[in-house]
């Protein structure tokens, strides 16, 4: 019994290794966690055209990967040594946007895949940075949001920008985005209000 589970955790770390382009896996993978208080249970219910459907947002190439980005000059990236993504920033991010509206709203938010029940308003966006910028010393995420009720008859836009200081190891970037991240979903969720 011990050798087949053996067998299973080796085969896993394979898979992961596989996930990853075979290369080495840091010790930890990097997330993002929602630091608005959580409640004990949620319960409600969305008249037509209130819920709330967060969208994936789109991003640029520098961040369709699980590397984490540092902006080394005005157009010159690097990734950061030891820190990957668990998954693709911009899943993460709107798994994060969509947690903190509920945590701190009383909206129904609702996944792209659930918007058919009723989409209600809409948000979708741009996270145009999402890591470190070594000029500043600061990791920095800025998303541009633009929020649409049902059938897009009024279009509202915003950007929103949050900077953390970082010492551009995985040490001081993981946290700091982290932050960073959660003060941006924070600003958007009041920007949705409800």
């Amino acid at each position: 019994m011990p050798i087949a589970r053996l067998l299973l955790v080796a085969l896993g770390c394979l898979s992961l290794v596989a996930c990853f382009g075979g290369k080495k896996l840091p010790p930890t993978l990097l997330t993002l966690t929602s630091s608005a208080p959580a409640p004990a249970s949620i319960s409600r219910i969305a008249a037509p055209g209130e819920a709330i459907t967060i969208d994936v947002p789109v991003v640029p190439k520098e961040l369709a990967s699980t590397r984490v980005p540092a902006l080394v000059g005005p157009t010159a990236v690097a990734y950061i040594k030891d820190l990957l993504w668990v998954d693709a920033p911009d899943k993460l991010f709107q798994d994060l946007l969509q947690e903190t509206t509920l945590r701190t709203t009383n909206r129904v938010v609702l996944d792209p895949r659930q918007s058919a029940l009723d989409p209600g308003l809409k948000l979708t966006g741009t996270l145009t940075r999402f890591g470190y910028d070594t000029a500043e010393g600061m990791v920095i995420v800025r998303y541009d949001g633009a929020l649409a009720t049902a059938g897009g008859t009024r279009v509202e836009t915003r950007r929103f920008e949050a900077k953390v200081p970082a010492d551009g190891t995985a040490n001081t970037v993981g946290p700091a985005l982290n932050q960073a991240a959660n003060q941006v979903a924070t600003d958007v969720a009041k920007w949705i209000g409800g």
